[in-house]
């Protein structure tokens, strides 16, 4: 067998299918292009999904990639696994080969078994093969065209040996390959011990997963029957090799973490740490769960994956803290992660270039996040100890969902993190309790307000018109009317003939003008026009692959599949749009520029009237950046700098550096934008298929207008340009204009004008709150002589008139002071509002008189609730004008608790 690197092993691989005609194809992004089925990345097929559905097509029939993937979800994962078991990883790396209707069963097989015996060399003799049961053609080529023994092939189950994507769609049979590492390796027991077993034997390690996209399943079938599997016109291959096992086989490495992949990073971390080889191979899970996670989270942010509390930026958060969390039971008290991830980068970017375009950003993001854990992990697991403690004294083994909730909402402390130490401790926690906890307290905020489609009524007509659909010249959006003809009428979701005067209709045109949202970018605006009749088009829409729709309402005569129409633009809109999105541009390169590399999209608006921009950053951006920043974007501006555009493969774009959205799906060719700085060095350099205008001049002005948080370790920047910004130029200046007006002075002394009223009119509040306190107080002894005697118990009860609530818990307590023994409850009205306070002297609290209970029988006659300590409690409610009546209820309070 040949030795080879994990490098050497990868480019083995890609090498010999080039050599065989494949398309060699970049790995696309751990988040999946516009699809929100998928939580990550998880196979290699995935950026080829489309292409199998028949919903894209490439200039390619054959594909080789290596793919980086992510299997690990927040509710059900074995992640616990991760370190103690020689073969759980959270990110892989997946080689795939793949046929678009073009080479079948025979090819895939042959091709597998020459890479694996030759170019790999491993020994025939180790290799053992699955087929499904009812695969005569994937059997036979094993055995009759590569004579290779019948008993070394094993016909399977489904459960093994079928893949479907869905109950529905695309599916077919599969062939496994397996690596026998010999009897000794044995760890069932079985005296038959086989493949064919498949009961997790740590002898058999499986390859390779030869699918064989043959049928479209029309119905589910759970018995596997085969009754609803209709033969694919254009069958199709798509297999999987995780090069971690291949490596593992080739090195001889009985585990994942003993090949070059992990080694590498496991001796960075040992040199960052300082530990002995003894210590290392005794704390050798530790080590695997930094190295795993470690260059999971590298990948992770290196796609705009930053940690965060929800979803995808969750997983990040909790790799990076579950890894620091493994390296403090070793005794590490500073942060140390960012250092290991620079192993990552230097090992992988020459594969992965976004690594190294991405290198600060990566360190930045997890040295924030290993330091606000440290910060606070010493906090969390004093009170995690102290849940122990109770848990003990009560007999408990499983800690509740709303206990670990607790944890991970104040604390911080994820739920793996809480199990992994349950776990050491021999105890358990109520994950379907904690997901409970989390959904009933997660910000549920998915209701957008519109009707659920039927998504099968368009894939259907994008099957029927078969590509028809099309915009105008992809990218060149200079043409803002096109005649063309309808192809498609729908209304109510329903295919017609003809849509009349004042119906809602949505209309599919040969080739269309206008832009369709995507990329943050909002849809065009328009006509659909011929003579006596006219549409308005409100929006457009992209429900499925290959079909483009007309959103709007027949706003004249009647209109007709067939039709010959021109469709136009709202022209001044488009430009209000293009000026915000080159803008955008402009704005993201200068933010990189003042506040670091680290910047990254995070997602944005652009639309006539403003644009917004969502970044990662972990701190309010202050004046002086803001500054900056507009004068940098305006400088652009004013430069008058050529926006060039160019279209090249996806690949190239990447390893010249251009910013991507993640989560966008891009195709083989790309368009860039350009914006070059006067010396030619690109200022902005970025993959879009927005539209832009000419020259950066013609964007006119750009003021940022307000900056915000939407959520942690994200900044939110809203801007103008153009129009939008010369109104707001105009008010602006108008607006100082008159209030140099009213101040008596020119519009450049307004500002200091102002100051010294603020102050002014600063040092009148505060004289006015003294006097106001003092007239207040002065009451008390008003308030005292009026005191009733209840049952023996002397009893202040007073609406007073206070615009502080802290003035009413101060006349409360000078009230309860002069009368030594006794019970107060005021209220007072402020700021439309009722506030109570009630004090009971320590004797009478004695006697059973609750401050807290007063209050709250108080609080429930003016529609509040409140309550408190026995001797102290305060109150809120909302029905100011039932308060007078409520404090008289004071008195019947203490008379039956005095009684």
């Amino acid at each position: 067998m040949k030795r080879l690197t994990s490098a050497e092993t990868r480019q083995a691989f890609l090498d010999y299918f080039a050599q065989h005609g494949h398309q060699v194809v970049a790995s696309s992004s751990l988040v999946p292009g516009n699809d929100p089925s998928l939580l990550f990345t998880n196979a290699g097929m995935v950026q080829f999904k489309d292409v199998f559905l028949g919903m894209d097509h490439r200039s390619y029939s054959r594909a080789t990639t290596s793919q980086k993937c992510m299997r690990i979800s927040g509710k059900h994962n074995d992640l616990e696994n991760v370190g103690p078991s020689p073969r759980h990883l959270t990110f892989f790396e997946m080689l795939g080969n793949f046929s678009f209707g073009d080479y079948f069963k025979r090819d895939a097989i042959k091709f597998a078994y020459e890479l694996l015996t030759q170019v790999y060399g491993i020994p025939p003799d180790r290799l053992f093969y699955t087929v499904y049961r009812d695969d005569d053609e994937a059997f036979d080529v094993w055995t009759k065209d590569l004579g290779i023994a019948p008993e070394r092939v094993h016909r399977m189950g489904p459960k093994t040996n079928f893949w479907q994507m869905a109950d529905t769609g695309p599916c077919g049979p599969t062939s496994e390959i397996h690596y026998d590492w010999g009897k000794e390796a044995c760890t069932c027991g079985e005296p038959d011990c086989s493949v064919a077993l498949d009961n997790g034997c740590g002898r058999w390690l499986e390859l390779w997963n030869l699918v064989f996209m043959q049928f479209n399943r029309t119905q589910a079938d759970p018995a596997h029957t085969g009754k609803f599997d209709q033969k694919l016109p254009a069958p199709g291959v798509d297999t999987g090799m995780g090069l971690e096992r291949i490596l593992a086989v080739i090195q001889n490495a009985k585990a994942n973490y003993d090949t070059d992949l992990f080694t590498d990073i496991m001796d960075a971390t040992q040199e960052i740490l300082g530990h002995d080889d003894a210590f290392r191979q005794e704390n050798f899970v530790a080590y695997r769960v930094i190295a795993d996670h470690t260059r999971a989270a590298t990948f992770l942010v290196a796609d705009g994956v930053n940690p965060g509390t929800t979803g995808r930026e969750y997983i990040t958060r909790m790799l990076i803290r579950r890894a620091w969390r493994f390296a403090h039971t070793m005794g590490v008290e500073e942060p140390f992660l960012s250092k290991v991830s620079e192993t990552v980068i230097a090992k992988m970017s020459g594969v992965y270039p976004e690594l190294e375009q991405f290198r600060e950003a990566i360190r930045y993001q997890i040295s924030a996040e290993e330091g606000r854990f440290v910060r606070m992990l010493d906090r969390s697991m004093k009170v995690l100890d102290n849940m122990f403690d109770q848990m003990t004294e009560a007999g408990q083994t499983t800690m509740s969902g709303e206990d670990a909730f607790f944890l991970y909402g104040s604390h911080g402390l994820p739920l793996e993190i809480t199990r992994d130490v349950l776990k050491e401790h021999g105890l358990s926690v109520d994950e379907p309790g904690f997901e409970k906890a989390l959904d009933e307290h997660r910000n549920e905020d998915f209701d957008n307000g519109e009707v659920a489609v039927d998504l099968e009524t368009y894939k259907q007509l994008a099957k029927e018109l078969d590509g028809v659909s099309r915009v105008y010249n992809p990218y060149d959006y200079d043409r803002l009317s096109v005649s063309t003809k309808v192809v498609a009428l729908l209304v109510d979701g329903k295919r017609v003939k003809t849509a009349k005067q004042g119906q809602k209709v949505e209309i599919v045109l040969e080739a269309t003008p206008f832009y369709v949202e995507s990329g943050g970018q909002v849809s065009d605006t328009g006509t659909i026009s011929m003579s006596g009749a006219e549409v308005r088009v409100d929006d457009m829409v992209r429900p499925v692959g290959g079909l483009i729709l007309h959103v709007g309402e027949v706003t004249k005569g009647k209109l007709a599949e067939g039709d010959a129409v021109t469709a136009t633009v709202d022209a001044t809109r488009r430009w209000d749009i293009m000026r915000n999105h080159t803008a955008t541009h402009l704005l993201q390169a200068s933010l990189q520029h003042v506040l670091g590399k680290h910047v990254r999209q995070k997602g944005s608006l652009v639309a006539p009237d403003r644009l917004r921009f969502d970044f990662t950053h972990d701190h309010p951006i202050t004046p002086d950046e803001l500054d900056r920043v507009t004068e940098e974007v305006n400088e652009m501006i004013l430069a008058a700098r050529p926006v060039q555009v160019a279209q090249k493969p996806l690949d190239e774009a990447r390893r010249e550096g251009a910013m991507a959205l993640f989560g966008e799906k891009y195709g083989e060719i790309v368009r860039t934008i350009t914006i070059p700085r006067e010396d030619g060095q690109k200022f902005s350099y970025e993959l879009c298929g927005g539209t832009h205008v000419r020259m950066t001049s013609d964007i006119g002005p750009c003021l940022i207008v307000d900056q915000s948080s939407p959520g942690a370790g994200n900044r939110r920047i809203v801007a103008v340009t153009g129009h939008m910004a010369q109104r707001l130029i105009r008010d602006r200046l108008r607006t100082v204009t008159n209030m140099a007006g009213e101040l008596k002075s020119t519009p450049d002394q307004v500002e200091d004008k102002v100051r010294a009223l603020v102050g002014d009119l600063h040092d009148t509040q505060e004289k006015v709150e003294v006097l106001e306190r003092q007239a207040a107080l002065s009451s008390v002894d008003t308030l005292v002589g009026q005191a009733q005697d209840v049952g023996g118990v002397k009893l202040v009860a007073a609406v007073v008139q206070v615009d502080d609530p802290k003035i009413l818990g101060e006349i409360a307590d000078r009230c309860k002071d002069k009368l030594g023994s006794g019970v107060v409850a005021l209220g007072a009205v402020v700021d439309g509002e009722v506030r109570l306070v009630t004090k009971v002297s320590k004797d009478l609290v004695a006697k059973g008189i609750h401050a807290g209970k007063l209050v709250g029988s108080l609080a429930g006659l003016v529609d509040g609730k409140g309550g408190g300590r026995p001797d102290f409690a305060t109150a809120g409610g909302k029905s100011p004008a039932k308060l007078t009546e409520a404090i008289k209820k004071a008195k019947d309070f203490v008379a039956g608790a005095a009684g």
